[in-house]
């Protein structure tokens, strides 16, 4: 495949069609979405076998996991510059799937959560690798476009991993479900390495020297929309990963929809899907920018509305459920038109150095949000107050960032 915006010294001899390249990139893309949404249907189960003085615990396994993540990309960004993107990819494979097996036979929630950080850990490298490889291959608007494609695919992960979950734990107990995170990490590595080859050419590689790497921190951290792009990409994941790890308690307690929070999930995530085959036929017209403080103003507007009309005691009881599933759905919607389009204005500056790139950029805005979604998380006290309130600052200040990016044309 040879894409007309191809940067110099990419690879021409990729052979496989748009769509592969897609489906292969957001495979990759999915093992975070999979070892994140699957284990959403356990957490009582592992509250209940491993913390029952403390079943709020349970929600660290996202954290933990979340926050090897972030740590990990600074290392494989590096990596991919230096060694390739499908070695990167490999070595953290090594590692979830290791460390997945360790977290299916952990006795306490302390080797759970240290086996996940782990698998966080090396989830970084297929993430890492599929971000810079689409950076080899395309550039701009269209680099946004391919990047929506992804992560509309990425985004079915949550529409069948909670339900998956929910199975697996169903017949097997909570722990099969880390086995069917080795399996699908074995599966879509595998299908990388059969059909697409080395995107960074020799010529584009940079040594793995600490002072190159220093200095290519300095040169992103010193370019303003870089920087206001990971800030507004740190507040945006924020809002997603509070309202995530907050959702089973809020459709078990609240909704009273425990036992069907599965197929809720699924049917919020189907419809939020919708939101990144929107911007892809949007971003060409608007621009990226645009429709990141769009999506903002809307998040903003009907969280607080929701908020208000909760802590006033408007919101009749019969429709708190029906709207409480608007407002979950709609933070999904953000995720689809903020994140994609966040990370293609922070990575359009910095195409010469795209794994070191992929890696900073990535890295901190999940470190940044998991410093602010867990407290919101842990919040948690049977209404969404605290969860809508923390929403509508952090959209604000979003939208701040977003409005002082200066390129228009982006």
């Amino acid at each position: 495949m040879n894409a007309p915006s191809d940067p110099p010294g990419a690879h021409k001899n990729i052979n496989v069609s748009t769509s592969e390249l897609i489906a292969v990139l957001a495979m990759l893309s999915a093992t975070v979405a999979f070892a994140t949404d699957a284990m959403l249907p356990a957490f009582p189960d592992i509250g209940a076998q491993l913390s029952p003085d403390a079943p709020n615990r349970a929600q660290l396994v996202i954290a933990t996991f979340m926050a090897g993540l972030g740590f990990g990309t600074f290392v494989t960004g590096p990596l991919c510059d230096a060694i390739g993107r499908q070695r990167v990819a490999l070595g953290g494979s090594v590692l979830i799937v290791l460390f997945a097996l360790i977290g299916a036979f952990a006795q306490s929630i302390e080797v759970l959560l240290f086996a996940r950080f782990l698998q966080g850990l090396g989830s970084a490298g297929p993430r890492i690798a599929a971000m810079a490889i689409v950076r080899d291959l395309f550039r701009g608007r269209e680099m946004a476009k391919i990047m929506s494609f992804i992560i509309f695919v990425f985004a079915l992960a949550p529409v069948f991993a909670p339900s998956i979950g929910w199975a697996l734990m169903t017949t097997f107990g909570w722990r099969s479900i880390f086995v069917s995170f080795a399996i699908f990490t074995i599966i879509s590595t595998g299908w990388l390495f059969l059909r697409l080859p080395e995107t960074l050419a020799p010529e584009n590689r940079r040594a793995f020297r600490p002072d190159k790497l220093i200095g290519g921190l300095r040169e992103i951290l010193s370019i303003r929309r870089v920087v206001l792009a990971m800030g507004a990409q740190s507040l945006v994941f924020a809002i997603l990963m509070s309202a995530l790890m907050s959702s089973q308690q809020a459709f078990g307690e609240i909704f009273d929809q425990g036992a069907h929070f599965h197929l809720w999930f699924a049917l919020m995530a189907a419809l939020a899907a919708l939101a990144n085959l929107i911007n892809a036929s949007l971003v060409m017209r608007l621009g990226m920018r645009a429709i990141v403080k769009w999506a903002l103003i809307g998040q903003g507007g009907l969280t607080l509305i929701f908020a208000l009309s909760m802590a006033g005691g408007i919101l009749p009881a019969a429709w708190l459920f029906p709207a409480g599933l608007v407002w979950f759905t709609s933070v999904f919607y953000l995720a689809g038109f903020g994140i994609g389009n966040l990370t293609s204005i922070a990575m359009e500056p910095v195409g010469h150095m795209a794994g070191l790139a992929a890696s900073i950029i990535a890295a901190i805005p999940t470190i940044v949000s998991m410093i602010i979604a867990v407290p919101i998380g842990q919040a948690f006290d049977g209404t969404l107050i605290p969860l809508t309130g923390a929403t509508c600052l952090l959209a604000g200040i979003a939208f701040v960032m977003v409005h002082y990016i200066d390129d228009t044309a982006l």
